[in-house]
């Protein structure tokens, strides 16, 4: 596979403060990455940027929650619990609308964006894992290799691309985000994330997150804890990744 390595991008950040946990442990080490606070009780299934905030899409039965928060405190400005039976997962921004998917439900909740008052269920014949849009069409995940292109407002699907690297299929696509005319793409359980042509599904590269959290954090945090969570701020070009009960958000130029 071809690995797009962020660590010079990285690496030019200006580091937060550190803390005792923090601490260099010799002169040659690299700087820490940019981070913010994370709710560690959000268990990220979708993540969004919008007007200088953050939406995100939390999952678990009986723990699923909306909510939009300041990117630099971390602070929920608004939140809305799903009903114990559903599952939360991802999440996009579309015509003022919040649209979120749930697991196994096989339906989609639109809210409007300021209230967060329910205005839509729509319904697909699939799991539900992640959700973006090109600017007309919304793009969906399901868990296999394939990515579903579908109608904002009626959801039925308009066309599907199976996502490849080099002729072989790639599964488990999560999360997602559409950027600079690519969808980004977590890959559940790896710290990578793929590039890939909305036209071809053929994956461009890679992105590499192993080095954003610890070891030592990751285990301590649990199997589940992985990478899944991706924004974009297209004014300043910058990402924000995260992961399932990570307490950290990391803010990353786009090269």
């Amino acid at each position: 596979p071809i690995y797009v390595a962020l660590l010079s991008a990285v690496a030019a950040c200006s580091p937060q403060p550190p803390t005792d946990a923090d601490q260099p442990t010799s002169a040659s080490s690299k700087p820490q990455p940019v981070f913010h606070p994370h709710n560690p009780q959000a268990f990220t299934q979708g993540l969004v940027y919008h007007e200088g905030l953050l939406y995100e899409s939390t999952g678990l039965y009986g723990k699923s929650f909306l909510h939009r928060f300041e990117i630099t405190s971390g602070e929920t400005l608004k939140r809305r619990n799903l009903d114990p039976s559903h599952f939360g997962e991802g999440v996009t921004i579309f015509d003022n609308k919040i649209y979120q998917l749930t697991w196994k439900a096989e339906v989609c909740f639109v809210y409007d964006l300021e209230s967060f008052a329910l205005k839509q269920r729509l319904s697909y014949d699939t799991q539900g894992w992640g959700l973006t849009h090109n600017g007309s069409e919304l793009i969906m995940s399901d868990g296999s290799s394939y990515l579903y292109f579908r109608d904002p407002v009626t959801f039925a699907e308009t066309k599907r691309i199976q996502v490849s690297h080099t002729g072989r299929p790639i599964e488990k696509l999560n999360e997602l985000e559409y950027v600079e005319g690519e969808i980004l793409a977590n890959i559940w359980y790896e710290d990578r994330i793929a590039r890939i042509d909305p036209a071809t599904g053929n994956i461009n590269g890679y992105l590499d997150f192993s080095h954003l959290l610890p070891a030592s954090e990751r285990r301590r945090l649990g199997r589940d804890a992985v990478l899944n969570g991706i924004a974009y701020n297209p004014e300043s070009k910058v990402l924000y990744i995260t992961g399932k009960n990570w307490p950290k958000l990391f803010e990353i130029p786009y090269p």
